[in-house]
């Protein structure tokens, strides 16, 4: 008896992708399905990337069809294919840039860069193209965790060429002045030099670019809201409760400016002692978690308090790259994909889709 198509996708509704926690057939990923008597070949599109998912998610779809009476073969094919999505209205895209995620603290210290800097990293080991915009002007830091020394080129005296450091594309106020030069300067110069970074940096085809905000809910970060297209933002603390006040403010923020909150992430959750494995929560615990109950957020994962974090960062080899098959790594790695799926969720950009109409006198 000859399978239906019908049936392959009442097969495919009972699979259910671990990242997105939702069936292919719902999350429409299901592509080019053919059958042939007992032969069956499809692709799997994923909207996030997933380089490390893709042989599991085969294996998954692959044994669920074989099992199914009448099926002799089935080829399934995955990849993952990043869509720009929807931003704050009337804020133009960056041309070359399809996603912009914006990560901010409400305090500083609670480890927002080396978070962005591992996140973006972990995106791009994931198979992502990925770009990392340091929009700290008083103190830029990603030069440093990114190991990336020297100027940027101008091609043609107006823009700036991105600097790349690990694969990512990155573009910093760190890269035209000296590291102990103080930025000395008021509001609206630190605002336009937000947006000469992010618009004369020739970005090239990113999937998603990483803004590293400075902490606070300041000038750059009202410039950030109104005149840059985020598409959405992810918040981190720790669990003290005074940096989840501060940490309160930056997602408050961002609700009101019409900016989706991606999640949270908790950083220096528990310490874990490199003698006796004792673990202790030095700054609190469940605070994060208390917060995404009270916002209808989501947790994004914890982070533990670890000496190999911080130094990993410092050298220029962030813990995604200097151990990739570490515990942390993986954790980082999993936050990553839950931003890129949350994302993926969210309304697509469709304004590429529509041609411009041009009223002339005739």
């Amino acid at each position: 008896m000859e399978i239906t198509e019908q049936e392959i996708q009442s097969a495919l509704k009972e699979v259910v992708d671990p990242n997105t926690e939702k069936d292919f057939v719902t999350t429409r990923s299901v592509k080019n399905l053919k059958v042939s008597d007992a032969d069956v070949s499809l692709d799997i599109e994923l909207g996030y990337p997933g380089k490390s998912q893709l042989e599991l998610i085969r294996k998954m779809v692959g044994d669920r069809l074989r099992a199914l009476p009448g099926v002799k073969t089935a080829k399934v094919d995955v990849r993952s294919k990043i869509v720009s999505h929807a931003v704050q209205r009337g804020v133009k895209l960056v041309p070359g840039v399809k996603n912009i995620i914006a990560v901010a603290s409400g305090k500083g210290g609670v480890g927002k860069s080396t978070t962005a800097v591992n996140l973006a990293l972990a995106l791009a080991a994931e198979g992502a193209s990925v770009g990392m915009l340091d929009a700290d002007i008083y103190g830029p830091s990603q030069p440093t965790m990114l190991g990336i020394t020297g100027r940027p080129e101008s091609r043609d005296g107006k823009s700036l060429e991105p600097m790349t450091g690990h694969g990512i594309q990155a573009s910093s106020i760190g890269f035209l002045i000296d590291v102990d030069t103080p930025m000395v300067w008021r509001g609206p110069m630190v605002t336009q030099a937000l947006e000469q970074l992010l618009k004369d940096t020739r970005w090239r085809e990113l999937d998603y670019l990483m803004v590293d905000l400075p902490p606070g809910t300041g000038d750059i970060q009202l410039t950030l809201a109104q005149k840059v297209p985020v598409t959405g933002a992810v918040i981190v603390t720790t669990p003290q409760d005074i940096a989840l006040i501060d940490a309160r403010k930056g997602l408050k923020m961002f609700e009101k400016v019409g900016i989706p909150i991606l999640g949270i992430v908790e950083n220096m959750s528990i310490h874990i002692c490199s003698n006796c494995g004792h673990e202790e929560s030095i700054f609190g615990s469940g605070g994060a978690e208390r917060m995404c109950k009270d916002y209808g957020t989501e947790f994004l994962g914890a982070l533990p308090l670890d000496i190999n974090i911080r130094e990993q960062a410092d050298s220029g080899k962030p813990t995604v790259v200097s151990d990739p098959d570490g515990r942390v790594a993986e954790i980082y790695r999993r936050i990553a994909r839950r931003v890129a799926v949350k994302i993926g969720d969210l309304q697509k950009d469709m304004t590429g889709k529509f041609p411009n109409i041009v009223i002339q006198n005739t």
